[in-house]
């Protein structure tokens, strides 16, 4: 990967002006979540305090966010989406601009960090533990009792974020959950996010996130999906991801 580029006004920006209130309205946003989903109930408060805090995040990182694709959601339907994985900021952008109450299913290790953990388990978040069977077949009974009226999933199947902005294997526990649950698949391309901040740089730079839902895809309700079906999800997603 290529040297990226340092615009100097634009690293003091980062440091002195962006990362300082980035930490504030994490704070603020974490503790609004606790505390109002522990009054209320987490559908609501759980998901719009966030949503709130990643476009302002964006917006002061000076990140556009376009979104193609979106009449194939209906409102009324739970769905798993199912994402590529560049950076961080596919947290932000998925988070402001999917427009519908949903939940992420994480890694547990994000459990402990501070403020955002907690957060994210008051509001209802998923957390689930690599490499054991018992934890995934409890994140399943979870999502069971969550996925209703339209509440739907969110997860990065490659596990981890990119290194080099390519879409990589999908693991088979996304698919797993989607053939459990009887729910159909919204394929999501994101573009853009490796650019504004890799996992190997803590250097941001401006630039524009593309979201692109893709139709829906079913997976048999049997259980009996197959490399096939993963590898097909993965292509439509990979194929709409610029470079």
């Amino acid at each position: 990967m290529k040297k990226r580029s340092i615009n100097p006004i634009f690293f003091l920006y980062q440091w002195l002006i962006f990362f300082p209130i980035f930490l504030v309205t994490t704070i603020l946003t974490a503790l609004t979540t606790i505390v109002m989903c522990a009054l209320f109930n987490d559908r609501v408060w759980g998901f719009y305090p966030a949503m709130i805090w990643s476009r302002i995040t964006c917006y002061m990182a000076f990140v556009r966010v376009k979104v193609s694709g979106r009449e194939h959601i209906r409102p009324d339907q739970s769905y798993i989406f199912v994402c590529n994985h560049q950076s961080l900021f596919d947290i932000f952008a998925v988070y402001g601009w999917l427009n519908i109450p949903f939940k992420w299913i994480m890694k547990k290790e994000l459990e402990k960090i501070p403020f955002v953990g907690p957060a994210c388990k008051s509001a209802g978040h998923i957390f689930i533990t690599r490499g054991q069977s018992k934890s995934a077949l409890q994140s399943i009974e979870d999502a069971k009792k969550k996925l209703q009226n339209g509440l739907s999933v969110v997860i990065f199947p490659e596990g981890s974020r990119t290194f080099d902005g390519n879409v990589n294997t999908f693991k088979r526990g996304a698919f797993q959950i989607a053939s459990d649950l009887s729910l159909p698949i919204i394929p999501v391309s994101i573009s853009g996010a490796f650019e504004v901040m890799p996992r190997t740089s803590f250097l941001l730079k401006p630039h524009k996130i593309e979201l692109i839902f893709h139709e829906e895809v079913s997976l048999p309700h049997n259980g009996q999906h197959n490399t096939e079906d993963i590898e097909k999800i993965r292509s439509i997603i990979a194929n709409d991801v610029k470079h």
